[in-house]
């Protein structure tokens, strides 16, 4: 299995709704890419606990068979679609974690 985390970071400017519009367009475009064993995206959940990152608005993890369903997520026109029509529009960063 291979683990693919995204944290999202929305703009500032952007419209009060879009944590929405980017969970919801990731189920639009990633959910159902081929290789995807297990998908789950959602809000931010704030916490009392200090040790929790609380700066981000949007949390996607996507489990993939192999490193190298991951590597055909990233090149697919779903997920190139999504990047320029949902991420790049209401996203100022993402930060990525892999692992295996």
């Amino acid at each position: 299995m291979f683990s693919h985390v995204v944290i999202f970071w929305i703009k500032p400017d952007a419209a009060a709704d879009a944590a929405d519009q980017l969970v919801a367009g990731c189920h639009q475009y990633l959910k159902d890419l081929p290789g995807v064993l297990n998908f789950h995206v959602g809000r931010m959940i704030p916490s009392h606990r200090p040790v929790v990152d609380q700066s981000y608005q949007v949390g996607l993890n996507v489990v993939f068979t192999d490193k190298a369903a991951e590597e055909a997520y990233q090149i697919h026109p779903a997920h190139l679609e999504f990047v320029e029509k949902v991420f790049k529009p209401l996203c100022e960063r993402a930060t990525i974690f892999d692992f295996a």
